[in-house]
């Protein structure tokens, strides 16, 4: 099985050496210093007292991966848009793209039963661009549930969870996700096929909208987020808002507002994503986490005065350090 590993960082470095070990023939798409690293040292995974070294094709040109049989992308979602071109080069008809980023995905309503159905989502996929490019059609979704670091070029640290959900945008069942658990289960993987990959989704999403926004306007982690009252209130208003355009989709949440509050608390004195982002000057998932949700309630007819608060205020903070477009 050919795999190529496009946006070879924390997640994706991770899953390349699980994969590997395996047995597929993986290749890594990566830059900079952390290519360079892996090329002149290899990759090396420190996870559970474990450091393991391996020696993997790595290329920041994707044609010389050739065609695949899987290429996942690990790349922030931000970052999609801008890499499609190259990602479209490793994929041939058959070729299953899987799509790990945070947020809306630009497929969400491919095949969706819904008014909606083969919506474009402009938030994170301007015209559709992102649509034609990497048809939705060979798409596998992944909900990633897993904390790793790049800790140094060609170094990746895993902390915590192995959880990788796999589902088709329609609900259908399908060899190529079912083959794709399979190997990853093989890896030492939590991955499970799931019957409605958004349900999912909007798990992860529920508490990343609230908490990586108010941590990057506060510079907290998410331990004194969720347990301080009125932050704690302010997380509660825009997961409200949420949860009800959710439902107006036909998403099924699997637990409370405090039950998901709960969960990102006990992670601890933890910096989001959004947050290491921003202190690191890079862009931040804002579109994807809470602009697509706040057009997803426009859509829906579902006021979200909170949600478009914030996202007015977060998108002020990223444009003050030249993060976002004016």
């Amino acid at each position: 099985m050919k795999i190529a590993i496009f946006g070879a960082g924390a997640v994706g470095g991770y899953l390349a050496v699980k994969l590997h070990h395996a047995g597929a023939d993986v290749s890594l798409i990566a830059r900079g210093l952390h290519l360079s690293a892996i090329r002149d040292n290899g990759l090396t995974l420190k996870s559970e007292g474990q450091t393991v070294n391996v020696r993997l094709h790595a290329t920041d040109k994707a044609q010389e991966a050739g065609l695949q049989d899987y290429v996942i992308v690990t790349l922030k979602a931000n970052a999609l848009p801008a890499a499609a071109p190259e990602i479209a080069k490793l994929m041939g008809p058959q070729t299953t793209l899987v799509t790990s980023s945070n947020g809306v995905p630009y497929w969400y309503f491919y095949g969706l039963d819904s008014p909606w159905r083969d919506h474009v989502v402009e938030s994170v996929d301007p015209a559709g661009r992102l649509w034609h490019l990497l048809p939705p059609r060979q798409v596998v979704g992944c909900i990633v549930f897993h904390a790793a670091e790049v800790i140094a070029p060609g170094v990746v640290e895993h902390t915590y969870s192995n959880r990788f959900s796999l589902g088709e945008p329609n609900g259908s069942k399908n060899a190529r996700s079912e083959a794709l658990s399979q190997i990853l289960s093989k890896a030492g993987l939590e991955a499970p096929v799931c019957g409605n990959i958004r349900d999912e989704l909007w798990l992860k999403l529920w508490g990343n909208l609230a908490f990586n926004s108010m941590s990057a306007l506060t510079g907290l982690t998410v331990d004194r987020l969720t347990s301080r009252p009125d932050l704690r209130a302010t997380a509660r208003a825009m997961m409200e808002e949420a949860a009800i355009v959710a439902e107006a989709l036909g998403v099924r949440l699997a637990m409370s507002i405090d039950e998901r509050i709960n969960l990102t608390g006990g992670v601890g004195a933890h910096k989001t994503s959004m947050l290491q982002d921003l202190e690191r000057g890079r862009p931040m998932e804002i579109d994807a986490l809470l602009g697509a949700v706040v057009e997803l309630g426009r859509l829906t007819g579902k006021p979200m005065p909170q949600c478009e608060a914030m996202l007015a205020l977060l998108r002020g903070r990223a444009r003050q350090a030249g993060l976002y477009p004016d």
